[in-house]
């Protein structure tokens, strides 16, 4: 079998990047994966992963989760190319009214579905529950999440994680509203101190909710020795998932391994990404804020961060770069995000799952993706 090759539609030899290490074998597959069985002469410089799962993506390719069905199909089928195989499109704080057309056209594209692109199985809601002393490159129309508002949301039947700032009136009555619902609780773009981070942890995990750390490190301020903060209260709890922008912009590799450090079954890589990913340097928009891109780094006019450019590819080579072996940050791309959203059809290697695949080279460049099964066409 020649690398990269299949045999025959359904077979796929190779390094398999399993969660305990990388073995040569070979793996069958149609719309879930049948076998995966050693084999001592597949290729060396080929490998076989889980595809991504991205639980935090604004746009790509031009499109955008808040530009309605169109720019949902766009940006699923921008980063499926990349190894995406799963994602949330994510909105952004907006008139209400804005996110609610935003969700029912995550619902239309969810019914559906996105021939070659990735698997939408629902929508990030990061805004507009969030702390206006902590928009990042979010427009200002922040609103405190009201149970009138938070049913609403969930009316749409499509929020599969959300992000709220803890120290909003009401944001713990909105938590568990959201988690008695099985959507993940993210905690960001926030000000709160690390005591009020971590009795909102607690009761969200006394309830059984999911949680996690929305962008780690970004829109939370530091830490501290004596004043731990937001990014130490939630590194400290040993239940939440941190996402990370590995992107070499927003947060520094040393800061990344801390994370892993403190929760090495449960860091994530997301991207984040805008609009523009993919597209190269130049002008782009985010929540009608003009953005320049430049260096493949996205900021506002204002000099703020406008989200990344990142692609889930290129996250799990600068995980790579950091020093985690492949399966740790393979484990970061797809199984610890599945996981953090309760998804248990995917994010590893094994008969009776789906066959959401990425085909790397030696240079960990995408050679070929398979969501459910079928190619998708670079």
């Amino acid at each position: 079998m020649t690398r990269g090759q299949t045999t025959k539609v359904g077979e796929l030899s190779g390094q398999l990047v399993l969660e305990g290490g990388v073995i040569p074998g070979r793996l069958r597959f149609g719309a879930q994966i049948t076998d995966v069985t050693p084999d001592l002469h597949a290729p060396a410089d080929w490998f076989i992963l889980p595809g991504f799962v991205d639980t935090h993506v604004h746009g790509g390719g031009g499109g955008d989760a808040m530009d309605g069905v169109a720019g949902v199909q766009t940006l699923a089928r921008l980063h499926a190319r990349h190894g995406t195989t799963t994602l949330l499109p994510t909105t952004m704080t907006n008139p209400w009214e804005n996110v609610l057309a935003a969700m029912q056209a995550v619902r239309e594209v969810m019914a559906q579905g996105v021939p070659g692109g990735a698997d939408i199985v629902g929508a990030h809601l990061e805004g507009p529950f969030i702390s206006p002393q902590r928009l990042g490159a979010q427009p200002p129309c922040t609103l405190d999440p009201t149970p009138e508002l938070v049913a609403q949301a969930l009316g749409s039947g499509v929020i599969r994680a959300v992000t709220l700032a803890p120290e909003r009136p009401g944001a713990l009555q909105a938590a568990r509203q959201f988690g008695a619902a099985g959507v993940r609780v993210g905690v960001g773009h926030t000000v709160a101190d690390a005591e009020t981070v971590t009795d909102f942890l607690n009761a969200l995990h006394a309830a059984g909710i999911r949680t996690a750390a929305t962008h780690l490190f970004n829109a939370m301020g530091g830490i501290e020795g004596r004043t731990p903060g937001v990014p130490g209260a939630l590194l400290a709890d040993p239940h939440t998932f941190p996402e990370v922008i590995l992107d070499g912009i927003h947060v520094h590799p040393t800061s990344f391994r801390l994370a892993c450090a403190a929760a090495p079954d449960r860091a994530m890589l997301i991207t984040d990404a805008m609009r523009a990913a993919g597209l190269g340097d130049g002008e782009s928009e985010l929540g009608g804020q003009r953005v320049i891109v430049r260096n493949g780094e996205a900021r506002l006019e204002g000099g703020s961060l406008a989200g990344s450019v990142l692609t889930m590819d290129a996250a799990l080579r600068n995980a790579v770069g950091a020093g985690l072996p492949l399966h740790t940050a393979s484990r970061l791309a797809s199984l610890h995000p599945a996981r953090s959203l309760g998804l248990t059809d995917r994010g590893t290697l094994a008969p009776g799952l789906r066959a959401d695949l990425v085909v790397l080279n030696a240079e960990l460049q995408v050679k070929a993706v398979y969501v459910g099964g079928q190619a998708v066409q670079a």
